[in-house]
């Protein structure tokens, strides 16, 4: 039986950050050797929940959100020997309890996590788009550059 504790108002390092998505699937995606863009992460992110083992950071969300409308989850990472355990769970139902009832929390699914949503009643949605961070969106009256091959936020 795991004794874990969750938290929304503990401040992570970067090294400590960094280090929870190498631990997780989470760290094929992000900018793991990137330490300025990992902070600036950590330091917009206006909600982060975590999830600790004694000292040991276990998972974190962290999110963007109004609290009233919508919540956008960026990252949920759990360390992957923790997986299956209801940690996501738990950092998922922490942040909505910071939220006003009414407001949605919205994601992108990782590949490996896409069958894990739904069971947690995520609905997908037809209408989600992404556009790539550069080239700039074309001036009005400019045609736009042909896409790039597709691939995971």
């Amino acid at each position: 039986m795991l004794t874990l504790t969750y938290h929304d108002d503990r401040p992570l390092s970067v090294e400590t950050f960094a280090d929870i998505l190498r631990r997780s699937t989470l760290g094929e995606r992000r900018p793991v050797d990137d330490p300025r863009r990992l902070e600036q992460m950590l330091r917009h992110a206006n909600l982060l929940c975590t999830a600790w083992d004694g000292d040991k950071l276990i998972g974190v969300a962290r999110a963007l959100t109004d609290f009233a409308y919508c919540c956008y989850l960026s990252d949920l990472a759990v360390d992957t020997a923790y997986q299956r355990h209801g940690v996501g769970t738990e950092l998922i139902r922490l942040l909505q309890s910071r939220l006003e009832p009414a407001a949605k929390i919205i994601l992108l699914s990782a590949p490996k996590a896409r069958s894990y949503y739904p069971h947690l009643g995520f609905e997908p949605h037809p209408s989600a788009w992404t556009v790539p961070a550069r080239p700039l969106l074309p001036s009005r009256g400019q045609r736009p550059a042909p896409a790039p091959p597709s691939g995971t936020p």
